[in-house]
């Protein structure tokens, strides 16, 4: 998946947030919270001191115990405020690249979510079941993404 281009065969999930983009993206700077809004990631072991930057890591756990695998989640690129490429591993499934965009819209923020796997197992199903799961799972964190930005805005919590 290319950042600067869009390929038609991925279905980007899009979801209005009540949040300031800055908001929006202190949540996505925060890679403790990374669980709290990533549908599958179930615990966080680690975070690289200088996460988001690229090449940082966030170390998770999926899955549910007593059946976890540990991997992580690396930073590809990142335009601050803006957007965030990851490359999101869950080994024995495979690995994925990510794109979080974030736009101000109003007081808030439309963030889009564009994934598809890239490596692994995962990349055997055909892409157009796959991007059925991806989608569902992408609605639900994008819904809990927006929890987490929204409740932390309603109470006034500082940005990054």
């Amino acid at each position: 998946m290319n950042a600067g281009s869009a390929d038609p065969d991925l279905t980007p999930v899009k979801r209005r947030v009540d949040a300031t983009v800055d908001e929006v993206w202190a949540v996505l700077c925060d890679g403790w919270l990374y669980p709290l809004w990533v549908v599958g990631a179930s615990r966080m072991r680690d975070v690289d001191r200088d996460w988001p930057r690229p090449g940082s890591r966030l170390h998770h756990s999926v899955g549910s115990w007593p059946l976890l695998l540990d991997d992580n989640t690396e930073v590809l690129s990142l335009i601050d405020a803006k957007e965030l490429r990851l490359k999101a591993r869950a080994w024995p499934a495979g690995e994925a690249e990510v794109r979080i965009c974030l736009e101000a819209s109003g007081n808030g923020t439309v963030v889009t979510i564009v994934e598809d796997a890239s490596g692994g197992p995962g990349t055997l199903v055909p892409q157009p079941l796959r991007q059925m799961a991806i989608t569902r799972r992408n609605v639900e964190s994008l819904r809990r993404l927006a929890f987490v930005a929204e409740g932390r805005s309603a109470r006034g919590q500082p940005g990054p």
